[in-house]
């Protein structure tokens, strides 16, 4: 049986019979000593939940590692950044990657990035340290290994090739809950060579609040090429085992491992027709990064990797037909071709800039442009890049195995779109994108559009569209002569990207004016129906009808905007967050435009340091964070695994009020890796279940723990249960706060916790000269996302006693409840918490049920037991009070959610923001007016709050302040002239 070998940190790996669904992020960490990449989701793109109700989660960066090829027909080494969670580990034969502790540590030194990223207070929790210092290193060892042909300025000593927009994107797919990005930014800048250092944030390498002038001199220097990624023992062996090969690559793994690399697409089909594999347990991958967005629900024990298929690899231009990309070409590459071209085609590059803001930097250097298509055609994907490729008129070729013979079809991706999903044998060959010419010839006009959660990616779109027209130039109005255009529309909620013909049709041949432009938004919206169940349909149907309004108008004489005025920034971000991927006019007259995603904010820190409580307050750098950015820092999920240990995962009610009377398995290969399921009735005699720990909480089972090898096991596993439920002699369910009020059930909330009343407020009702007689407000509960998830490691000891390893907030409040759960006394109960990858208050009580259930198998099965939750697993079934006490409290049948950071804060000032609205709304008066009237002054806070008040400390005194600072008046008449020049866009200060 063959094997994998690869580097990992310089040092040789040789992985026999392992799982052939085993990722990177498995194998560093369960096989090596290295701990620095981390899960956090397992997805590698934000919004992994791609159904049209869901709201995105995921996509974090902290598993990031580099992997480095060698080609020794060239005797060239690649590197690239990319996921390990969802990389193959059977994919990487004779590969070389490289971790955070690679790049540096404490015995070898800490490399420049790591000690930048600890001298810019860049790291808080510390769990999504080393996947930053990754990506950043990366993105400097791409800058300053350009090809020789183009070579960028050589940057002072001390700073990279890298620019101040490059270095900010460097993390742009590294996702960070603690330290609001700008000291992980600033460090990233004090990277590029155009940057102002005195700019740059606060740091322990200069003093901000003295004459000591900001010098690179004072930064830790910075040298090119100070890391060797790929060893020269791995090297050799490539060498050695060409030979071996016919001169070809290396042989990868055998078929006895469950993995299959046809080196052409007849030894791909030929596997098919020998009839090796059952198809519900094949998965064909060429990157896997298709597994971060749809999640396996079963293991697969074949894996064929087609990304060796020289075809599927190859790159084609023509002059006259554009340039035809094999389908196993990834996202990065393509943006490297299609920059490169030699023509000036105006189609090749917006589809390139669209491209960069698909996913992140390491997802885009693995994912390949086919499976992203593919994506779309089988699981109705909503993809960027199936819309902007549609509108650009490009056609694909597949080849498929029909009766032992192979046929080969070139469609247009209209076509393959609407197919049926294709099936296993079916196999993508390229995409063809037609070359439109420059946009100096031939009237062509191409834009593309996406509105996201995030500006620079690594986030799935609300709506995506792209349109090409072909026009002429009417002399008489200086508007344009529409004679073909494409308009291309996705993510909006149906089954695939679709072309908007009905509209098409109509502008075909007229002139572009306002009654035309308003006809085919009526048309457009005809068009652009979201399926039942889309979040926001009406928000997703204006942003499809603004994209084309927009792109008809820059083609329409005398609809144009003015041009901006010099004091407002570029931007296309809107009132809520998104963003526009275009915004300047794209007609051949005034093509030239700045793309908002370039444009960064400029600003700069002013503090003012006391000595009084001298040395808090000051900026010391934080002990241990040069630890965290090299990844030896340790967290419990990086405690190597005792031996015999065993791993658990929650199986969920779907139910929300039911008795549970047995738990059973589907028959598949994730469930034959069960070895016990644990459920309450496993809590030893004398012990109590977690829900009877806490007050008004009954004492039913609270989990099934089903307990496999893995980690990945028990997860599949706990998705393959099959409960069986009881509703007899049980009320309907209450899950909302209506249905409670309804059934008037309520907490007793104790008097002491009742406030106090301030004034009448009847009587002050009764005398108002205006009423709001009522009104309501619905706000989504706060989502924690510390970046690592609920954990804990049980190790059952002599005498009945238990270790326990924990990401608790309260660890004392978790030892007790693991010693009443076990029933036995609170010294037998060790809880050990070094740190925590996060918590804002979500792990203060929740983490006790992680681990209690890991407690109570361990003290069960006399093993190590741990656990380490998935991204998506949340706790929602009715069975943890509220922590809150402070407003009426209604019992519902869904889990409360508790307090985050400062709790009640965001939803009372939103509530308190809705009603001022709708005052200055209803009254016609400036908003600033009511809110003003409405903020405590010294009187009535002594009236709320006794001898707390503190007259230096209130609302109005705030307001004067930072209105002055901010020279909020000029702001405020620089919005209006901004708003009565630019009747196409919108302003606003808050």
């Amino acid at each position: 049986m063959a094997a994998v070998v690869a580097a990992v940190n310089g040092e040789r790996y040789e992985a026999v019979g392992v799982d052939p669904s085993m990722t990177l992020l498995e194998f560093i960490r369960m096989r090596t000593r290295f701990r620095g990449p981390k899960l956090g989701c397992g997805e590698g793109v934000l919004g992994s939940r791609v159904s049209h109700a869901d709201k995105p989660a995921g996509g974090c960066g902290a598993c990031v590692v580099i992997v480095s090829k060698y080609d020794a027909t060239i005797d060239e080494v690649t590197e690239f950044s990319a996921s390990s969670c969802l990389t193959l580990l059977g994919s990487l034969h004779y590969c070389a990657v490289t971790t955070s502790e690679g790049i540096g540590n404490s015995r070898d030194g800490f490399h420049p990035v790591q000690r930048r990223l600890s001298g810019f207070h860049a790291s808080q929790c510390g769990f999504c340290t080393p996947g930053m210092c990754v990506s950043i290193f990366s993105a400097l060892t791409k800058a300053d290994r350009v090809p020789l042909a183009s070579p960028r300025p050589v940057p002072p000593p001390g700073f990279s090739r890298l620019t101040t927009t490059e270095a900010m994107k460097a993390v742009s797919g590294n996702l960070c809950r603690c330290t609001g990005y700008r000291p992980i930014v600033d460090a990233c800048k004090s990277f590029a060579a155009d940057v102002d250092l005195e700019d740059l944030g606060l740091n322990s390498f200069w003093k901000r609040d003295s004459d000591e002038r900001a010098d690179v001199s004072k930064l830790p220097a910075y040298s090119r090429d100070s890391v060797a990624t790929f060893p020269e023992f791995l090297k050799s062996e490539i060498k050695s085992s060409i030979g071996q090969t016919n001169g070809g690559a290396p042989a990868v793994v055998s078929t006895g491992d469950g993995w299959f690399h046809p080196r052409s697409i007849e030894e791909f089909h030929e596997l098919f027709a020998s009839n090796l594999f059952n198809e519900s347990s094949l998965k064909i991958v060429a990157s896997n990064t298709g597994s971060g967005v749809y999640k396996d629900q079963d293991l697969h024990d074949k894996y064929i990797n087609i990304s060796q298929i020289p075809e599927l690899s190859a790159i084609k231009r023509s002059s006259s037909n554009g340039v035809e990309i094999g389908a196993a070409v990834p996202i990065s590459k393509v943006i490297e071709v299609l920059v490169s071209d030699d023509g000036d085609s105006v189609v090749f590059r917006r589809i390139a800039d669209h491209l960069s803001k698909v996913a992140s930097t390491f997802v885009r250097n693995t994912a390949t442009i086919g499976g992203n298509i593919i994506m779309a055609q089988r699981l109705l994907f909503p993809s960027d890049i199936a819309t902007i490729l549609l509108a650009a008129g490009s056609t694909v070729t597949i080849q498929k195995l029909v009766a032992s013979k192979s046929k080969r079809t070139c469609l247009t991706l209209e076509e393959f779109l609407k197919k049926p999903p294709c099936d296993s044998m079916t196999l993508l060959i390229s995409i063809s994108i037609p070359d439109w010419g420059s946009h100096h010839h031939e009237g062509i006009t191409f834009e593309t559009f996406r509105a996201a959660p995030r500006p620079f990616g690594n986030a799935i779109s609300y709506v995506n569209s792209a349109f090409l027209a072909k026009s002429s130039v009417d002399a008489a109005s200086g508007s344009h002569i529409i004679v073909d255009v494409r308009l291309a529309f996705g993510a909006f909620g149906t089954e695939h990207t679709i072309r908007a013909t009905e509209v098409e049709e109509f502008l075909k041949g007229k002139l572009v004016t306002a009654p035309v432009i308003l006809e085919a938004i009526r048309l457009l919206k005809g068009v652009v129906s979201p399926a039942q169940g889309t979040t926001h349909p009406e928000y997703r149907v204006s942003l499809a009808v603004s994209y084309l309004f927009r792109f008809l108008s820059s083609l329409a004489n005398g609809l144009d905007e003015p041009e901006k005025d010099s004091n407002v920034p570029n931007g296309s971000c809107a009132s809520n967050g998104t963003t526009d991927s275009s915004i300047e006019s794209s007609s051949p007259e005034k093509h030239l435009r700045v793309d908002s995603s370039d444009s960064s904010i400029k600003s700069r820190q002013e503090m003012v340091f006391s000595d009084i409580y001298k040395p808090v307050g000051k900026p010391i750098e934080k002990v241990g964070a040069e630890l965290q950015a090299s990844g030896e820092a340790i967290y419990v999920d990086d405690i190597p695994a005792p031996k015999d240990c065993l791993y658990g995962a929650f199986i969920y009610s779907t139910h929300p009020h039911a008795h549970i009377k047995g738990v059973n398995f589907r028959s598949s290969l994730a469930s034959q890796k069960v070895i016990t399921v644990i459920t309450a009735k496993d809590i030893p005699t004398g012990g109590q279940n977690v829900g009877s720990c806490f007050p008004m909480l009954g004492d039913e089972a609270l989990f099934a723990d089903p307990i496999a090898e893995t980690q990945k096991y028990a997860y599949m596993a706990a998705k393959q249960a099959v409960m069986e439920y009881s509703t007899e002699n049980l009320q309907p369910p209450i899950l909302t706060v209506e249905d409670a009020v309804h059934h008037n059930s309520y907490f007793q909330v104790p008097p002491f916790l009742t406030p106090k009343p301030i004034g009448d407020f009847n009587q002050a009702m009764s005398e108002a000269d205006h009423k709001i007689i009522d009104g309501e407000v619905r706000l989504g509960s706060q989502y924690y996302f510390y970046m690592e998830t609920q954990t804990a490691l049980a190790i059952p000891d002599e005498d009945n006693c238990i270790t326990v390893y924990c990401s608790a907030q309260m660890p004392e409040v978790t030892q007790d409840i693991v010693a009443r759960c076990l029933g036995i006394p609170l010294h037998n109960v060790r809880i050990i918490t070094r740190r925590v990858g996060g918590g804002f208050g979500g792990k203060a009580m929740k983490a006790t049920h992680v681990a209690a259930a890991c407690s109570v198998a361990a003290f069960k099965l006399r093993r190590p037991v741990r656990m380490y939750l998935d991204r998506k697993t949340y706790d929602n079934g009715g069975r943890a009070a509220s922590n809150e006490g402070l407003q009426d409290e209604h019992l519902i049948n869904i889990s409360s959610k508790s307090a985050m950071r400062a709790p009640g804060e965001a939803q009372g000032s939103f509530i308190a923001e809705a009603i001022n609205e709708h005052v200055t709304s209803a009254l016609s008066v400036g908003t600033n007016t009511i809110r003003r009237k409405n903020l405590h002054d010294f009187e009535s806070l002594k009236v709320f709050y006794g001898d707390s008040a503190v007259s230096l400390v209130t609302g109005v005194a705030a307001e004067d302040r930072h209105g002055r600072a901010l020279q909020q008046q000029q702001q405020v008449e620089e919005a209006g002239h901004f708003l009565r020049a630019h009747h196409l866009r919108g302003e606003s200060i808050s």
